[in-house]
């Protein structure tokens, strides 16, 4: 067994992740060096705009931002794992080796991992999900044996106190 490649290797790893540290580290000390220092009380605002900041910094972002964004990566991963498939399926000595048989494989798996995305946008799409205003709820006409007034009764006995 050959160790003085893999020792050469490594030598060689070890240089050029060293050699990145160092660079990356050494433009941030030349840049930090070379730009102009001047602190001010409008630079110091939260924006470095001099606007000035209107209302408190901790609000609540509407929740449709997050899932909006979570569908957007759900589909770039998608791509993500499609790019490494075309890869494989156009590979000509697995098709011939299996006579054509992997290439059916490898189109039958990338379609049925299409579909579970599909079915999950469809799911998302019907539940409301990307829909950017959201529709009112409608109140559902509900044939109930308890009438109306005890319900209202129960709502106003246990009101939440302000």
């Amino acid at each position: 067994m050959d160790v003085s490649g893999t020792n050469d290797f490594f030598l060689q790893l070890i240089f050029y992740i060293a050699g990145g540290v160092g660079f990356i580290l050494l433009t941030l000390l030349v840049s930090n060096l070379l730009r102009p220092n001047r602190p001010g009380v409008i630079k110091q605002t939260p924006y470095e705009s001099g606007e000035q900041p209107q209302g408190p910094a901790q609000i609540q972002f509407n929740a449709r931002f997050y899932v909006l964004a979570l569908v957007f990566i759900l589909f770039e991963v998608e791509l993500v794992f499609m790019f490494p498939w075309a890869v494989v399926f156009g590979d000509a000595t697995l098709n011939q080796q299996t006579e054509g048989a992997w290439g059916w494989v490898a189109f039958t798996e990338v379609l049925i991992f299409i579909l579970v995305l599909a079915i999950g946008l469809v799911y998302a799409w019907k539940q409301g999900h990307l829909d950017w205003v959201k529709a009112k709820p409608t109140v559902r006409d509900v044939k109930s044996p308890v009438p109306a007034e005890l319900y209202k009764a129960i709502n106003e006995k246990y009101k939440p106190k302000k």
